[in-house]
C-alpha cells in the first residue's frame, strides 16, 4: 500500500491562499509577504515559498521586488467559479401561506440553485417592513449577499439599491430610466387591450386596484398606460379609478366595501391572486355577480384560476425565461461584469368570461 502524501506547510499555505482567490477575497492586488505571515501565523520564508508555488502555476505574477504580486486572469478565472450567496427579497409574504402564487420565485430560486448557488428569501418581505427603506436596507446588507434580487420593488427603494456595492437585479419593479439590472414583464401592451375591451363593452367605472409600488410616488408604466386609456375616451380620471389603500385582508375588503357603495364600478382589474379570490369571495357574499353585475380581470398570470368557472379574464405569459435570465445575471456577477440590461418577457391579455357588458337590469344593492 502506498503512503497518503503529506502537503508541507508552504504547501498547505499555498492551497489557503489559492481558496481566497477562488472565493473572491482579493480581487487584483495581492498581500504582502508580511502582511499575510502575520495574519496566518507563519514564519515569512513559508509565506515566500506559498507565493513561489502559486506563481509556478499561474495563479500569481511578480511585479518586482517590493512590490505586491497580482493575480492572474487564469488565477482571477478561478473566482468565477465559486457559487455565490443570493438574497431575494419579496414584495409579500405570501409564500408561507400559498407557494403556488409565487411560482415565479420558486421558479427563480430552484434554477439558482441548479446553477450551484446558494439562494435564500430575506426573513421579512417589503410589507411586513411598510416599504421602510431604512428597515429594509438593514435586512439587505444584515444578509450578506453576494447580489440581491429585489421582487417588485418601489422607486424609493431601487434608487437606494443603485448606490449600494452590493449587485441588484430588479425583478418586476419601478426600474424605468435606472441604472438598474432588470427582469420582469412588460404588461403596457396587455393592461391597454384589456382596458379598450372594457370601454367597447361600455365600461365607464372602471377600477384598477394594485399594489403600493405601482402606484406611488406616480402612476408606473401599466397605471399609466390604463389611465391614458380612459383619458382618451373623455373619462375625468381620479383616485377613484387608481385608488390608494391599506395592503393588508382587511385594508382590501375595506376598499371594496367603500368601492360598492353609492356609486360602484362596473369592472375591477386585480392584481395577484389572493386578491382575486378575496374579491370574488367579496361579491359572493354581497350578491354581486360577475359578470353580470360587475365585470372583472386579473392581471397577473397563474393557471390556478384556469379552474374558475366561468373563466377569469386575466393577463399571461411565460416565465421561464425569467428564471433563466436571473442566472445569467448572477452568472455575469460571478464573472464581475453584472451590466445594465433589461430582459422583459412581454405579456398578452386573455379574455375569459368573466368579462361582459354593462348591466342594465335595474339597481344594483349596495352592501
Amino acid at each position: 500500500m502506498r503512503p497518503i502524501p503529506r502537503s508541507s506547510l508552504p504547501e498547505q499555505v499555498a492551497t489557503h491562499l489559492r481558496e481566497g482567490i477562488r472565493l473572491g477575497r482579493w480581487s487584483d492586488q495581492f498581500p504582502g509577504v508580511q502582511q499575510l505571515a502575520a495574519e496566518l501565523d507563519v514564519a515569512r520564508h513559508t509565506v515566500r515559498r506559498a507565493l513561489q508555488l502559486l506563481e509556478d502555476e499561474g495563479v500569481l505574477a511578480g511585479r518586482g521586488l517590493g512590490r505586491s504580486r497580482s493575480i492572474t486572469a487564469a488565477g482571477a478565472g478561478t473566482a468565477f467559479q465559486r457559487p455565490l450567496r443570493v438574497a431575494i427579497l419579496r414584495h409579500d409574504e405570501r409564500l408561507v401561506d400559498d407557494p403556488q402564487s409565487s411560482i415565479s420565485l420558486i421558479q427563480i430560486m430552484h434554477a439558482l440553485e441548479a446553477a450551484g448557488h446558494t439562494a435564500f428569501f430575506c426573513k421579512k418581505s417589503q410589507i411586513e417592513l411598510k416599504h421602510d427603506v431604512a428597515r429594509i436596507s438593514r435586512q439587505l446588507e444584515a444578509a450578506r449577499a453576494d447580489a440581491w434580487v429585489v421582487e417588485s420593488g418601489s422607486r424609493p427603494l431601487l434608487e437606494w439599491c443603485v448606490g449600494q456595492p452590493t449587485p441588484c437585479l430588479a425583478l418586476y419593479g419601478r426600474a424605468t430610466n435606472q441604472p438598474l439590472a432588470s427582469v420582469g414583464v412588460n404588461s403596457e401592451l396587455a393592461y391597454r387591450a384589456a382596458t379598450r375591451r372594457l370601454l367597447a363593452l361600455g365600461h365607464r367605472r372602471i377600477v384598477l386596484i394594485v399594489r403600493e409600488p405601482i402606484r406611488k410616488p406616480t402612476p408606473g408604466l401599466c397605471a399609466r398606460a390604463f389611465l391614458e386609456e380612459l383619458s382618451l375616451q373623455g373619462i375625468q380620471t381620479s383616485g377613484y379609478n387608481l385608488p390608494d389603500w391599506e395592503e393588508s385582508p382587511e385594508g382590501f375588503n375595506r376598499l371594496l366595501g367603500n368601492l360598492f357603495k353609492g356609486t360602484p364600478p362596473t369592472a375591477l382589474i386585480i392584481d395577484e391572486t389572493p386578491r382575486v379570490f378575496a374579491a370574488l369571495a367579496f361579491l359572493a357574499r354581497h350578491g354581486i355577480k360577475v359578470p353580470e353585475h360587475v365585470s372583472l380581470i386579473f392581471s397577473d398570470n397563474d393557471a390556478m384560476l384556469d379552474w374558475c368557472h366561468p373563466s377569469i379574464s386575466r393577463m399571461q405569459w411565460d416565465s421561464t425565461p425569467l428564471a433563466r435570465n436571473v442566472v445569467h445575471w448572477v452568472s455575469a456577477v460571478r464573472k464581475g461584469n453584472p451590466g445594465r440590461k433589461v430582459n422583459d418577457v412581454a405579456a398578452e391579455f386573455i379574455p375569459g368570461g368573466s368579462i361582459g357588458p354593462v348591466w342594465n337590469g335595474g339597481s344594483r344593492t349596495s352592501p
